[in-house]
Parts: structure tokens; C-alpha cells; sequence
């Protein structure tokens, strides 16, 4: 009554990412950041210079408006 089909060959199953290897990806992530954004890191005068340029024109732009009324 029930044919089975014996000449197939079982599908192997794909696994997906294991939780481990998220975790892995995500401590290497915030190893880079730590690293290029410390203090004495790569990037930190660039971040530093660059947010202290938008202050800058921040407070000049408000010096300009207050001084206009």
C-alpha cells in the first residue's frame, strides 16, 4: 500500500550560525571600536576633532541669532 522510494539519498540539512558564533563576531566588533576609537586609539583625534568642529559652528551659529535680535 505504501511505496517508499529507496533510491534517494537523504538531504543533508543546512545549520544555520550557531549562537557561539555570533558571539564571537560581536566581541570582534567591539574589540575593533575599543581599539580605534580609545583614547590614545587611531581614529580618536579624528572623532574628537570632528565633533568638536560641529560645536563650534553650533555655537557660532547661536552667537550669530542671538545677536540679531
Amino acid at each position: 500500500m505504501f511505496k517508499r522510494n529507496r533510491l534517494t539519498v537523504p538531504k543533508k540539512q543546512k545549520k544555520g550560525q550557531s549562537t557561539v558564533e555570533y558571539v564571537i563576531l560581536v566581541a570582534a566588533v567591539l574589540t575593533a571600536i575599543l581599539i580605534f576609537l580609545a583614547p590614545n586609539g587611531i581614529f580618536h583625534s579624528a572623532v574628537n576633532d570632528t565633533l568638536g568642529d560641529g560645536t563650534d559652528t553650533m555655537m557660532n551659529m547661536s552667537g550669530r541669532l542671538q545677536g540679531s535680535h
